[in-house]
């Protein structure tokens, strides 16, 4: 997003002083909405999102402190700057304590108020990013993170599928002193095994077949910033004797290689998997365990800070509706409940597919609950799927992917779920299936 893609949120009681407010603010381009009290201005931010919120403090019957602090406790990371008159010392303690960005005292130039605004909204989103945490156990996660960033301690973050564990990887790059290296992420599952050790570590000219010319791996790219380890507990056992090797000595050796080169980065690695339960049933290396679990972050699921389900899906209106021509479409109170009481068994993701659909399907400037298509969301176990061919009339409508998903479910079902003799049956091994679940999970076709 854009920094001015959010409008500004005016909140004054003072009719001429809210029009000249609105002068300023279209003159220098900028986007607002204007209303003249608190409770108002809560039912904006309850309609739609903003960068920033100026308001009055003198104000009935709700004053522009009381107006904070219910906008701390609903959207703890928007800015807020108040306006006052009155330079009183106790109004600007209160206000600050309860997270006021700052004062601006009346009367002031356009320049002042534009300002103020511009440094607020660049420190937002310098600071998050775009994270969106307004449930408790998301603001305790955020704080963590902020904590360790600060250090350069190696990070381990845990938690199901498509909660967000790369946002939380990018946060905790994002708030450290490597911000001005770069940020390397890769998927440990999505690779083969076979290119994984390459495209990890690098190679040299001749290495191997089809090595041409010498390559950096992921470690070298990420000198002086982060590397992110995917989903670190679907690497294969020999390899990850020599990843234990290049976090112990911090220096890595290409393919083919025979000079090592010294590294200066700072690992992150995620799992969805019980990396405890990985240890004991020996698929993954106890040492490498305890090399990565330096510092632990369990990152909540969706269903546990449910107070960030309808803002997150705000967020991804406001996101996609511009790439899709939909500015100015909002949620339906009707389907903001929908969306709260939704299990979302496939976290973050699921919801931004959700809102991506949604944002097709809504005819006008609401979108209701039927645009949402939560019904069929209902995850079950796999269903053998009506036999086709590829030259059958739903076969034409569909995809390689397509086609794969329902072989390997259809096989998966005729086995009564049993994964063991589903690898030997298709001809995969385990970590591909695994993976391909996952995928399925993710996307509504599959459920444990």
């Amino acid at each position: 997003m854009s920094e001015h893609s959010l409008p500004v949120l005016v909140v004054e009681d003072d009719p001429s002083l809210r029009e000249a407010i609105g002068d300023t603010l279209e003159l220098a381009g900028r986007a607002y909405v204007s209303v003249d009290g608190g409770e108002a201005a809560l039912q904006a931010l309850e309609r739609q999102a903003f960068s920033i919120v100026v308001s009055d403090v003198r104000m009935m019957p709700m004053d522009g402190i009381a107006l904070l602090k219910e906008i701390r406790a609903r959207l703890p990371h928007l800015p807020v700057v108040l306006m006052t008159a009155y330079a009183e010392v106790e109004k600007a303690v209160d206000a600050m304590r309860s997270g006021a960005c700052d004062f601006l005292l009346k009367p002031f130039e356009p320049k002042a108020l534009l300002g103020h605004i511009n440094k607020y909204e660049l420190a937002a989103s310098r600071d998050d990013g775009g994270v969106v945490a307004e449930d408790a156990a998301s603001r305790d996660l955020f704080a963590m993170a902020q904590r360790v960033a600060q250090t350069d301690a190696t990070v381990l973050l845990t938690g199901e599928s498509g909660v967000g564990k790369e946002v939380v990887a990018r946060f905790i790059h994002r708030n450290s002193l490597r911000r001005a290296g770069p940020f390397v992420a890769i998927n440990c599952a999505a690779i083969p095994d076979s290119l994984l050790e390459a495209t990890l570590f690098g190679y040299e000219k001749g290495a191997f077949t089809g090595a041409q010319q010498a390559q950096a791996g992921k470690f070298e790219q990420a000198q002086e910033g982060t590397l992110l380890l995917d989903e670190v507990t679907e690497m294969p056992m020999g390899l990850q004797a020599k990843l234990l090797r290049v976090l112990q000595e911090r220096e890595v050796e290409r393919v083919g290689g025979k000079k090592p080169v010294a590294l200066n980065i700072r690992i992150v690695a995620t799992s969805n998997r019980d990396m405890a339960e990985a240890v004991a049933s020996g698929g993954f290396r106890e040492d490498l365990y305890y090399r990565l679990n330096v510092f632990p972050v369990a990152i909540p699921a969706l269903r546990q800070r449910p107070l960030d389900i309808v803002p997150i899906a705000r967020h991804f209106l406001a996101e996609h509706g511009g790439r899709f021509g939909r500015t100015g479409i909002r949620l339906s109170p009707a389907a903001e409940r929908a969306l709260a009481s939704h299990a979302w068994p496939g976290n973050v993701r699921e919801l931004e597919n959700v809102m991506q659909r949604a944002l097709i399907m809504a005819p006008g400037s609401s979108i209701e609950p039927e645009h949402l298509h939560l019904g069929g969301q209902a995850a079950v176990r796999p269903v053998a799927p009506p036999a086709f061919t590829v030259n059958d009339k739903k076969g034409d409508n569909m995809n390689m992917k397509d086609l794969e998903r329902e072989h390997i479910l259809q096989t998966l079902s005729e086995v009564g779920g049993s994964r063991k003799l589903a690898i030997e049956r298709l001809g995969i091994s385990e970590r591909t299936l695994r993976y391909k679940l996952q995928q399925y999970r993710e996307e509504g076709h599959y459920q444990d």
